[in-house]
């Protein structure tokens, strides 16, 4: 699996309504019929949050929900990109002149990550251009990954336009790398997925180097998604970054304390892979070495004996220079004990016991209130739902992606899945004005769907 490629199908597409309705849609707009499809999933994390660019693994699974571009390779150098979404207005440029505006997180940048991660890393300068078309369904700033969906559909597509050849693996690194274009300081967990996810299982992700493994979910359990309808765009706010940076600065503090060469690490996993320890121990070194008080940027160039100006040209990132504290017992606490959950869940799942449902609920639950009160990436509406989720049978429920706002992720016994629906349908959704333009899609069952796919017509 690791030098395949994305699959390659070939599709009557009138028999498909979306492509169809997606086909009929390019030709209004570009008076033409495109030459082939690429589909790349969105994903719920079910456990492992925030900690994949800690260098930890991850327990995703892909959903069905996904981007869907449909595209022409053409003579010109000009790459033409439209939406199905009236929200998103067209947007044109020249392929071998690739400006990507951190300051905006727009919607067409995303494309433009994907297309630039290729065009880079195969370091080419003549490039055609081409038309695409993008209909996506999964609902924006949800924290079902729609961004990095974009991200690795516009890779798969300048890679099948170019006729290269790459493995899901090195698309997925090549995808996690160029998203950071657009200013976001993330991990690889949502690229991985997108390109290495198989129907019926969800996956271990690991780093360094990149691997997945399948992880067999309880049979008598269904993960439920729901939409908190708070969108959060994690390359519009610095929450995001300030956390990756806390992260950061948590290492090299540990590494001081230890004795080792903190200057060269960057990730609270290489201090644990440098010391030897075990998890449990790194959470016993976060007590004694930090304190639970913030840092200021002061005393933390005290502890590293270094100089405010080095702090921020050398450590911190772009848009972290004016923090004024930093959490950097609370970060470490929630990254080291969200890892050793990511590893229980996947043991419960292997020795799969009676009370497995619960067991992993447990553990959902845990890594809510870490989230919630060491990570502090919750917010009010997720707090209401996950307790509304766990009032109507949910044995486990947790928020799901950055945080701040988006979805949750719950896992219900499957005798319980439709009162449960009913319940928190009426409890969250109802009796509020939510936002429900994605109402279909604020509550639903998911089961791990399949990966990044090309379609050609049959």
């Amino acid at each position: 699996m690791a030098t395949e490629g994305p699959a390659t199908r070939r599709v009557r597409v009138a028999e498909h309504p979306r492509l169809m309705k997606l086909k009929e849609m390019f030709n209004s707009k570009f008076g033409s019929i495109p030459k082939f499809y690429v589909r790349a999933p969105g994903r719920v994390n079910i456990i492992g949050e925030h900690i994949d660019y800690c260098g930890y693994s991850v327990l995703p699974m892909a959903v069905e929900q996904d981007m869907l571009i449909a595209v022409e390779p053409v003579e010109t150098q000009t790459l033409q990109l439209a939406n199905t979404n009236p929200l998103y207005p067209d947007f044109s440029t020249n392929a071998n002149n690739i400006q990507i505006d951190k300051t905006k997180p727009l919607w067409h940048n995303y494309f433009l990550c994907g297309f630039k991660g290729i065009q880079e890393h195969f370091g080419l300068s003549n490039l055609t251009g081409m038309n695409c078309l993008v209909d996506g369904n999964i609902p924006p700033s949800s924290g079902l990954s729609s961004s990095s969906a974009l991200v690795c559909c516009a890779g798969l597509v300048t890679v099948t336009v170019l006729g290269m050849n790459l493995s899901k693996v090195e698309l997925a690194e090549i995808c996690a790398k160029s998203e950071r274009y657009i200013g976001t300081e993330g991990g690889g967990m949502d690229q991985s997925i997108s390109f290495l996810a198989e129907e019926g299982t969800a996956k271990l992700i690991e780093f360094s180097p990149l691997r997945a493994t399948d992880v067999k979910l309880p049979s008598g359990a269904v993960f439920v998604i729901a939409n908190s309808c708070v969108e959060m765009n994690k390359a519009a706010t610095s929450h995001f970054n300030i956390r990756v940076m806390e992260c950061r600065l948590a290492a090299k503090l540990l590494a001081k304390y230890k004795g080792l060469q903190w200057d060269k690490i960057l990730r609270l996993e290489e201090v644990q892979a440098k010391l030897g320890v075990s998890l449990e121990e790194m959470l016993g070194i976060v007590e004694d070495a930090l304190h639970p008080s913030p840092y200021s940027p002061e005393e933390v160039c005290r502890c590293l004996g270094i100089s405010l100006q080095e702090l921020r040209t050398q450590v911190l990132s772009p848009n972290t220079q004016n923090v004024l504290i930093f959490k950097l017992y609370q970060r470490a606490k929630h990254v080291y004990s969200e890892a050793a959950r990511v590893l229980q869940f996947k043991k419960i799942c292997e020795e799969a016991p009676d009370n497995t449902v619960q067991l992993l609920g447990d553990l959902m639950n845990q890594s809510h209130v870490s989230c919630r009160d060491m990570y502090e990436c919750s917010c009010p509406e997720l707090d209401q739902l996950v307790d509304i989720c766990r009032k109507f049978g949910a044995q486990g429920s947790r928020l799901t992606g950055a945080g701040w706002g988006g979805c949750t992720v719950s896992i219900v016994p499957a005798d319980k899945l439709s009162s449960f629906l009913a319940n928190v349908h009426e409890a969250y959704y109802q009796r509020s004005d939510r936002n429900l333009t994605f109402e279909k899609q604020s509550l639903f069952a998911t089961k791990p769907g399949g990966g990044a796919l090309v379609f050609l017509e049959a």
